[in-house]
């Protein structure tokens, strides 16, 4: 990662852009996460001495990219935590099938558990130990004939909601090699991309809205008219 994309800044909150394949925070893997990135950019950017503070308030899946923000102090980490908790935020990704969905809109609800060990979720029955509600909306956007565009908006924030929800119901992901049916597709390209979110500044109260489109160069965005959702 050569440079931090930064989208906003001011004192009380950063908003960035997460490239895909590093994760929110550290992991075994030691590889780079964005919670250390954001901080050495603050610390460089503002000199501050020690470690600068960078609040964690939600997460981006690893292989999932988009636009994420973090808290700058204690107070707005605090507010901000409280709205994604509160799912007053809104989330919006853009997900590509690797088959057309019959139904061109719907909403999911199932109910997960996460093998921490191997990591990786499945749905099971709703009185399951450790099972956690996951609701979702997906509405297609347009399809290439072999692959769907969705605009998802998940209701619950859940690890690997998305993947495993629309994997169930029979439309893996494009390039997901964990939930995807042909273990062999798997790419470093995962059609799974944070492209909006919304929230209330911490301190302002004033409604915050940020888009980042995908590389539209890139598989599998580049098959469909990515440009277009994202226009103000």
């Amino acid at each position: 990662m050569e440079k931090l994309n930064v989208l906003y800044e001011d004192n009380q909150i950063i908003v960035v852009l997460k490239p895909q394949n590093i994760p929110t925070q550290s992991d075994v893997s030691g590889s780079e996460d964005m919670l250390s990135l954001v901080k050495k950019y603050v610390k460089e950017k503002y000199q501050k001495e020690g470690e600068a503070f960078i609040g964690l308030v939600h997460r981006l899946d690893r292989p999932t990219g988009g636009v994420m923000v973090f808290a700058r102090n204690s107070k707005s980490a605090k507010r901000l935590t409280e709205q994604f908790k509160n799912h007053t935020t809104e989330k919006i990704y853009y997900a590509v099938t690797t088959k057309v969905v019959r139904e061109k809109s719907k909403t999911l609800v199932n109910y997960l558990e996460k093998n921490e060990k191997e990591n990786i979720v499945k749905v099971v029955p709703m009185l399951s130990s450790g099972a956690k509600k996951a609701e979702l909306t997906y509405r297609e956007l347009e399809n290439n004939g072999q692959m769907s565009l969705l605009e998802v908006k998940i209701l619950t924030g859940r690890s690997h909601q998305i993947r495993v929800q629309l994997s169930t119901l029979g439309y893996p992901l494009y390039g997901d090699g964990k939930y995807g049916k042909n273990k062999d597709v798997a790419t470093k390209n995962l059609g799974l991309w944070a492209g909006k979110l919304s929230f209330i500044h911490p301190t302002t109260k004033e409604k915050m809205v940020f888009m980042a489109c995908p590389d539209t160069e890139k598989e599998p965005w580049k098959n469909f008219r990515m440009e277009k959702y994202f226009a103000r």
